[in-house]
């Protein structure tokens, strides 16, 4: 969350936009405009003492800060982005003149009520993006892998990623998490990586590997690490994942009822970590192999090795609009299920959320998939709703 607190340039860059356009559509009365500019100043002096002090202040102090200034954050990036679409509206209109005369002639009061108007339109943006935050969907995947396993005829994964365990995902989210997810009644449980935010520190002062301890499959519940994993206090973070009653997978292929493969990547965040060729070699490719890793960075490799399932999270779906758009410019893969040359891929939005609870444009997700084994039969699909 730290990294959006010092997202110093945008805070001045956006206050000063919008500073600037919200006053002068203010009428010129000090008892308007003086409460306006408290508002700016207040803001601007809170966010400087938590980025001049984060380091310093108590958490019971730090959080309301760090809450408080990055969902202003947010909701003036929506503002600022709907000024400048009216910005150019009036541009357009002074290159060529298109306004009613209804519209000219009451130019004050318009700009007056568009005043209100911006702000309760991106108020109730950010009262959904707060929803679509904390409150994740679950979505179901149905795939077919035309393998015969002895024993099993089907599999159902439950897959979450990028938790993002820290000082806004707290105990309450993780025993929403864990209530979603057992819910479903799951074989086996998959968490692709991100499970800590920044710092260890909040998890253990909550006791949150007690909520995890929860997570109820038959088939074990299986962790890999993520790129947060390897911010701040690792080793710290590393016996904390040991206390969830997870299994860890470091580059690891581990056959959890003797019927399928599931192999764990370390993140791409450590280039020592070791090929996916190297992880397949020696294994029974007529079962079927499942790979879980953080970043979809590397997806190409599950499918020239031609894994059968490959999971992955990281992206969040770009977690705020306009950046789901710009994902696809990115990755090859940027999030949902994909099928590419007989491997399933499924990229997560991550059922957390990195720095604010918001999202716009996007949803926190608990993802369920309800894999088929056999000789493919008529009208067998693999399909997602």
């Amino acid at each position: 969350m730290r990294v959006f607190l010092q997202a110093i340039y945008g805070q001045i860059l956006l206050n000063a936009y919008i500073f600037r356009r919200g006053y002068q559509a203010l009428p010129p009365k000090k008892a308007v405009r003086a409460p306006f500019i408290l508002f700016f100043a207040a803001e601007l002096l809170l966010y400087f003492t938590g980025y001049l002090f984060h380091k310093d202040l108590p958490d019971p102090v730090l959080h309301p800060v760090l809450l408080v200034c990055n969902t202003w954050y947010i909701a003036s990036i929506y503002l600022a982005l709907g000024l400048l679409v009216l910005d150019i509206i009036r541009l357009s209109h002074r290159i060529r003149p298109w306004y009613p005369a209804i519209l000219i002639r009451h130019w004050g009061t318009v700009k007056l009520w568009l005043f209100p108007v911006f702000i309760a339109a991106v108020a109730g943006l950010m009262i959904q993006g707060y929803h679509h935050a904390v409150d994740p969907t679950v979505r179901h995947v149905y795939i077919h892998i035309p393998k015969v396993v002895e024993g099993r005829d089907s599999l159902t994964i439950a897959l979450m990623s990028d938790l993002h365990i820290g000082e806004a995902v707290r105990k309450r989210h993780v025993r929403r998490f864990v209530e979603l997810c057992n819910a479903e009644n799951p074989d086996m449980v998959v968490i692709a990586g991100d499970i800590m935010d920044h710092e260890s520190r909040h998890a253990e002062k909550e006791r949150i590997e007690e909520e995890l301890q929860r997570l109820h499959a038959p088939l074990g519940v299986y962790m890999v690490l993520g790129n947060h994993e390897y911010r701040a206090n690792r080793i710290a973070k590393l016996r904390w994942l040991e206390k969830t009653g997870g299994i860890l997978l470091v580059d690891t292929a581990v056959m959890p009822d003797g019927t399928f493969y599931l192999i764990g990547r370390d993140d791409l965040i450590n280039d020592r970590r070791a090929s996916l060729e190297s992880l397949m070699q020696g294994l029974d490719r007529t079962k079927p192999v499942m790979l879980v890793e953080h970043q979809p960075v590397s997806a190409g490799e599950a499918i020239d090795n031609a894994c059968d399932l490959a999971l992955y999270g990281h992206t969040h779906n770009g977690q705020f609009w306009p950046f789901p758009h710009f994902l696809k410019w990115v990755f090859a893969f940027p999030y949902g299920y994909f099928v590419k040359e007989n491997t399933h891929i499924y990229v997560s939005s991550g059922i957390g959320f990195a720095g604010p609870p918001y999202r716009v444009g996007t949803r926190s997700e608990l993802v369920v998939l309800h894999v088929a084994f056999g000789r493919p039969q008529d009208g067998l699909n693999s399909k997602n709703i």
